[in-house]
Parts: C-alpha cells; structure tokens; sequence
C-alpha cells in the first residue's frame, strides 16, 4: 500500500479546499495515496446533502454553502480543527462505519489524553462532553474513496452555533476543548488526533508535509 500523507494546512477558504477534495478524489488512481487534510477554516456554514433550510436560523453576513456530503448543517471557523480523510477504502477493505467508528475513537482517545472525558452515541454521529456536542463528523464515499471528514472545536466563537440547529436538531448545545482543557493549542491537539488517526489505519509508513508542498518524516 503507498504510504499516507498527512499534511498540515493552517487556515484554508473552504470553497477551493472542497473543490480540491473532489478533483483529488475525482483523479486518484490505484496507487495514489491516501491523505489526512489538517487545517482551519474563516467563517462559514455548510450545509449536508440531506440538510434542511429550516435549520439554518439566523445566518446574518456568514455565507452558506450546500455540500456533498452527508448529515445537516454545521459552522467552521477559526480555532476549529478541521482533518479531511481522503481514504481509499476499497483498497483498505474497510467500510464507511468501520471508518466513523474509528474517526470517534480517535477523538474520543485525544480529549481522554487532555483529561476530558467523552463519549460517542449510537444515534447521533459526533463525539460529546455529557450533553454537548464537541466534534462533528460528515463523509462521502465516491469511487470506493472517502472525502470530507471531522470537525472538532478547540478555541473558536461559538456564537455562531446559535444561529443554527447543529447538524439539525434544535436546541443542542455545542461545546469546545478551551472549556474543558483551556492550555491546550490547536497545533497540539492536531498533533494528537494525528497520531490516534494513524494508529487506527496502521499504516507502515507516513509522511508529515507542511502546506500543499515540501515533505519531511513524520513521527506521532
């Protein structure tokens, strides 16, 4: 199997990020490899395939964009760590579900590392902190490949949140890492849900890649 890139991004417009997704899903090839896309995103709410208009409330100057991948409406901005799996999952033998299941763990297992004990729920993708939802999950497979991926909340205005029904139900409340473990940075923890992220896939080899070019090792 190629080896997995793993590249760090820092703040990407979400428009040429998704439209950089599908042309790398869209032109893959047997031994392309698969990547992680680590990175934040300016202000914006995307709204899933099987989204509703009724859930988005109030969404004043931050613009929305209709996506394709599954699940409702969500807000990302700055201080959100954003890991986009670019996964052949044919190749890997691995379904959708064992993919979400090992997305969850992962982030289940970098917030046990900050002391923040969370849990996932058989009804509801997502990772939650009791009753408040902390990271968000939303994929698509095309060609035996996934895109898109998880969003989890780190140090962000959470005011925006308000303006919607998180991934469409009403009145759920949202919360972020800086409430739980207020040291931790988002380099760190992206660092961390890394290292859980590819120890889940178990590949051999990674390289670590700063921006869109440049390699280097990398070691979780």
């Amino acid at each position: 199997m190629p080896e997995l890139i793993v590249r760090s991004l820092g703040q990407q417009p979400y428009p040429e990020t998704w439209e950089a997704m599908k042309s790398f899903t869209a032109e893959r090839g047997e031994h392309t490899s698969d990547e992680l896309w680590c990175l934040e995103h300016p202000g914006v709410y995307t709204q899933g395939q099987a989204g509703k208009a009724e859930h988005i409330l109030a969404p004043g100057n931050i613009p929305v964009i209709e996506v394709d991948r599954g699940g409702q409406v969500t807000y990302h901005g700055p201080g959100q760590l954003v890991i986009y799996l670019m996964m052949g999952l044919t190749r890997r033998k691995m379904g959708v579900r064992a993919l979400v299941g090992l997305i969850e763990a992962a982030i289940v297992g970098t917030l046990a590392e900050l002391g923040i004990a969370a849990e996932t729920r058989s009804d509801a993708p997502g990772v939650y902190v009791g009753e408040a939802k902390i990271a968000s999950l939303g994929l698509r497979v095309r060609r035996g490949c996934s895109f898109h991926g998880l969003a989890l909340n780190v140090d962000m205005d959470m005011e925006p949140f308000q303006r919607i029904n998180p991934c469409g139900y009403a009145g759920l409340a949202m919360c972020q890492v800086r409430d739980f473990a207020p040291m931790a940075t988002i380099g760190d923890i992206e660092h961390c849900l890394v290292a859980h992220l590819v120890s889940g896939l178990n590949d051999p080899r990674v390289t670590y890649v700063e921006g869109w070019e440049g390699q280097g090792e990398y070691i979780p």
